[in-house]
């Protein structure tokens, strides 16, 4: 089969890809392997040939044994809650692993801290919080502009305690083996 479709242009495969396409791939590779999917090896491999890739086609080659966006094949998509609360008090509440991210969060906190660690392109909007006796801190890279950015609505009450949203870090073993910063 030809990468020439009837028309006289390539074929999906044989299109051009821009920069955000590399980048694209580069994503859903990093996260296949931290998911287990690749080893170090292979995704050093397939980054360096997604970074140097010109067609769809050898983009989409990368990928193909792979789940689209790091989830099993065979599972549904999540649904978002309109609306999580969280309510703690003397503590602290961690929710780990992929979730989906919900419209609004309402905090009540009171002498304990709310973490909120989010890729960039995703912006919390903290107006509807109330703060007694703590912090609202937004790090470093929190505020830079991405493509199909996500808006959450922070509310509620915050009392002796603190809401930082930041970026993932790496684990000391992830800066060891120098692997790269996550969404960075």
């Amino acid at each position: 089969m030809s990468d020439i479709s009837p028309a006289g242009r390539p074929a999906d495969g044989g299109l051009r890809a821009s920069h955000t396409d590399r980048d694209t791939v580069v994503e859903q590779l990093r996260v296949a392997a931290g998911d287990g999917r690749l080893t170090p090896e292979e995704l050093d491999e397939r980054l360096e040939a997604a970074l140097t890739a010109k067609t769809y086609g050898e983009l989409s080659a990368l990928t193909a044994d792979l789940p689209e966006a790091g989830r099993p094949a065979t599972a549904a998509p999540a649904q978002a809650k309109d609306l999580v609360r969280f309510d703690q008090r003397g503590s602290n509440t961690t929710r780990s692993g992929r979730w989906v991210v919900p419209a609004s969060i309402e905090a009540r906190v009171i002498g304990g801290n709310l973490i909120l660690i989010v890729r960039p392109g995703i912006t919390v909007d903290t107006d509807d919080l109330t703060v007694i006796g703590g912090n609202v801190r937004f790090r470093t890279g929190t505020d830079q502009p991405a493509p199909n950015a996500l808006r959450v609505e922070l509310s509620g009450r915050v009392k002796g305690g603190n809401v930082v949203v930041r970026l993932p870090r790496r684990t000391f073993w992830q800066w060891l083996t120098r692997q790269p910063r996550p969404y960075t």
